[in-house]
């Protein structure tokens, strides 16, 4: 009996002892696994960083030397003259018809009060959504004039960033910098491609 107890605790500490450096073995090979996929991945960072080439542009400034800006100005401005000229009338008819109400209101029956009332109501409210919405509505045909030359600077910093190598191009006038290089800068290269003079 104790030949049999002393030869099941030796097999039981043998096969706890196994089973130990099995899983071991098992979790150091998955930590240098680990180790070695960080690392690779690391090495993989470092030469995805060596192959890129950031640039900056400003957008805006190139976009304010146009020559075509002046035309899609101009045309903002008769959009916008229209729009005032267009609410201007509709003050003029809400005005005319409320002096004609408060003249002859004393003339009116019930049904007519109703009547005109409402419509003065009408016009007020139109005339007040009109307002509302014009400077909407200019700052939406900007948007579309506007639209053509964003597509003319955008598709110039396409050409220059593969004629220079770049990887990424930042905006400098939508994004806020600590430190910027100017030799990286491609504002200047971009203006010359379209034809504006550099000052």
């Amino acid at each position: 009996m104790k030949f049999f107890v002393n030869y099941y605790a030796k097999h039981t500490i043998e096969s706890v002892a196994f089973l130990y450096l099995k899983l071991n073995n098992k979790y150091n090979f998955m930590k240098i696994k680990y180790i070695s996929l960080s690392v690779a991945f690391m090495f993989f960072s470092i030469s995805m960083i060596a192959q890129s080439k950031v640039g900056t542009v400003n957008v805006n400034e190139i976009l304010s030397k146009l020559p075509e800006l002046t035309t899609v100005e101009t045309a903002v401005a008769t959009y916008n003259s229209v729009l005032e000229k267009t609410l201007n009338e509709k003050i003029t008819v809400y005005k005319t018809k409320l002096d004609k109400y408060k003249k002859n209101v004393s003339t009116y029956n019930d049904v007519m009060k109703k009547t005109m009332g409402e419509e003065l109501y009408n016009l007020e409210n139109d005339i007040k959504k009109f307002q509302q919405n014009g400077s909407q509505l200019t700052q939406l045909k900007q948007d579309d004039l506007l639209r053509p030359l964003y597509k003319k600077i955008s598709d110039m910093i396409a050409v220059v960033a593969k004629e220079k190598n770049y990887t990424q191009i930042l905006t400098v006038d939508g994004n806020e910098f600590a430190y910027a290089d100017e030799k990286f800068d491609i504002t200047s290269i971009v203006k010359s491609k379209l034809g504006i003079p550099a000052k």
